[in-house]
């Protein structure tokens, strides 16, 4: 493996067995190196990929002004977070994360402090990611000497999240007021205690941030299957009440008419609320 680009003393760019470029990462790892010499393994703290050149452009720009310690612990905790999340994350977190902490920390120390009105939402609507982003603070306080105010787990969970959904930041929070009046439709509508905390509620949130995402977007799922829809709303009224409910919200917010399709999808996933989990208290 050889050196292809050098950003930085910490931070080159080689190519992999196919000739697609990555990114390493190693404290000291392009000091006195030369493009086309061997890459010297044994210092490579991390290799990732950043195929998009505007991504990669915007990545060697950042890395001149960042320190190297919050650079490592950026990408540590994006570690962390795929393998806790199972999902595969935008390759813009690598920027967007390391650019939001790096200032987060300079206007800490300026005294200059954000927060975070979203915060009560976040952590309800997006626990995995908010849990995740409590525990980089702690890991940024290990490192930086910093502890960062709980305002900012709620603005790291976001990038998370825009990772998770690959939207842009104002468009991830448009799709969590929308979930979050959905779910204050659903709490008002469905005459049933549910567990926030069950499986069941949980397979709902995700399929309500797809679902705005899709309405948002004006994609829509479309197979008309009338036989199909027919037969749940018979069977589960009471979630189609609950589904109605949400469609003339929709159609009134976004100018459409929902599909059978998604309202067949909301009744199932509605429906499901009244069913305990297996294996829960």
């Amino acid at each position: 493996m050889k050196i292809y680009k050098i950003l930085n003393n910490n931070v080159i760019v080689t190519k992999d067995d196919r000739g697609i470029e990555q990114v390493a990462m190693g404290r000291g790892i392009g000091f006195k190196r030369n493009v086309g010499e061997a890459l010297d393994v044994a210092i490579v703290d991390k290799i990732f990929y950043l195929q998009n050149s505007d991504i990669q452009g915007h990545f060697s720009s950042l890395i001149d002004e960042v320190p190297y310690s919050i650079l490592s612990v950026t990408e540590n905790f994006i570690d962390q977070a795929v393998d806790q999340l199972k999902q595969k994350l935008n390759a813009s977190l690598h920027v967007s994360l390391v650019d939001h902490v790096y200032h987060a920390i300079k206007r800490f120390k300026a005294r200059q402090m954000i927060t975070n009105s979203l915060i009560y939402e976040i952590e309800n609507l997006y626990p995995q990611e908010f849990a995740l982003a409590k525990q980089f603070l702690r890991m940024v306080a290990e490192e930086e000497g910093v502890q960062l105010p709980i305002d900012e787990a709620g603005f790291i969970a976001m990038h998370l999240i825009n990772a998770e959904m690959n939207e842009e930041m104002g468009t991830t929070i448009s799709i969590m007021k929308e979930v979050y009046t959905i779910l204050n439709i659903i709490k008002y509508s469905v005459d049933i205690e549910y567990d926030e905390r069950s499986l069941n509620f949980y397979r709902l949130l995700m399929h309500l941030k797809f679902f705005v995402q899709r309405v948002m977007k004006g994609t829509m799922l479309k197979n008309n299957d009338a036989e199909l829809y027919m037969m749940v709303r018979r069977k589960y009224p009471d979630a189609y009440q609950t589904a109605a409910k949400i469609a003339d919200y929709m159609s009134n917010t976004f100018n459409i008419e929902l599909p059978s399709e998604e309202v067949l999808y909301l009744m199932i996933h509605l429906n499901r609320l009244k069913t305990r989990d297996v294996g829960s208290d």
